[in-house]
């Protein structure tokens, strides 16, 4: 009885020795899904505040349209603000309002017609950049746009590279308008916090 005692006593002691060493090592090999880190760590220890000024072109007639319809309800035609009709865009930016101003970068993402009573577009775009030191770095932009507003202001929600924990706001202005083609030229003023 004393013996079994002893082996018992001995094999839950072995027990308890391998869960605690299989549950380091299994800790050495996963390691938490997070930390606390110093924002100094990556670099973040000077915010910045930048304005950039573009035109956005929204071409949705002729044989090369920059933004098509992708979706639409039932009974989007029913209704004079378009409601539930989705566009995809690839929107040229550039710096100045005429269709051959130099090209800064390109506005990528969808909009929508979220409102049943006005124009009120749901926007969801990345601005994506490819001139000079902002090259390959977007920022985002989540917002409503009340089209027939004459200034617009629409929040910068993040972004990349330069412009990286990016958030801000963006002011939209409708330049030009097209009421035949439905195609527009949107000024934008964008002011963005980042690191």
């Amino acid at each position: 009885m004393a013996k079994s005692k002893i082996l018992f006593s001995l094999l839950f002691l072995l027990f308890t020795l391998f869960e605690l060493f299989s549950s380091i090592i299994v800790t050495a090999e996963h390691p938490p899904f997070h930390r606390s880190i110093s924002p100094k760590s990556l670099h973040l220890d000077r915010q910045k505040l930048s304005h950039l000024h573009f035109y956005f072109h929204d071409t949705v007639s002729g044989p090369r349209p920059t933004a098509v319809r992708v979706a639409q309800a039932q009974m989007t035609d029913k209704f004079p603000t378009q409601f539930g009709a989705v566009a995809m865009a690839d929107d040229p930016l550039t710096i100045g309002p005429e269709p051959e101003s130099k090209l800064i970068g390109r506005a990528q993402g969808i909009y929508a017609s979220a409102s049943q009573n006005d124009l009120g577009l749901m926007m969801v775009m990345n601005f994506e950049f490819s001139e000079g030191k902002y090259n390959g770095s977007t920022l985002s932009l989540l917002g409503r746009n009340a089209v027939f507003s004459a200034v617009r202001e629409m929040p910068i929600v993040g972004g990349s590279g330069i412009f990286r924990f990016g958030r801000g706001y963006a002011v939209a202005k409708t330049h030009l308008f097209n009421t035949t083609t439905l195609d527009a030229i949107v000024e934008y003023n964008v002011y963005v916090f980042h690191y």
